[in-house]
């Protein structure tokens, strides 16, 4: 099973970026997959997560309104549009799967993608 995610890179305070989790190997019927972002000196915090079967998503509360998680079946690849980025959303993002709610923390992950760094200047 991999996740892939891309899709990070250098944007300015205001602007937006799509991140991508490509799945393989399995698909995910059933599970909650969503993103978490860690800071440099910070612990990992969950940002979003989505069922993949019923579409039912979570936010941290800092994103709300400011993110939208979605998943395209077909082509087994979950988003996280993020619009408005700031500073604070200066992070690497990371992908990541699990049979229970993702928003309970990072420990609960069952997979995991590489990270995508996403730096928002001021």
């Amino acid at each position: 099973v991999q996740l892939q995610a891309s899709g990070g890179g250098l944007v300015q305070a205001g602007g937006s970026l799509r991140l991508s989790c490509a799945a393989s190997g399995r698909t995910f019927s059933g599970n909650n997959m969503g993103w978490f972002r860690q800071a440099p000196g910070k612990e990992r915090e969950f940002v979003a997560s989505i069922w993949w079967s019923s579409g039912i998503t979570n936010y941290e509360d800092s994103v709300k309104g400011r993110f939208t998680v979605s998943r395209n079946s077909a082509a087994n690849t979950m988003y996280l549009n993020m619009n408005s980025l700031t500073p604070e959303d200066t992070a690497v993002y990371y992908c990541a799967a699990s049979r229970t709610s993702l928003a309970r923390g990072a420990p609960l992950a069952d997979y995991w993608g590489q990270g995508t760094l996403v730096t928002v200047s001021s």
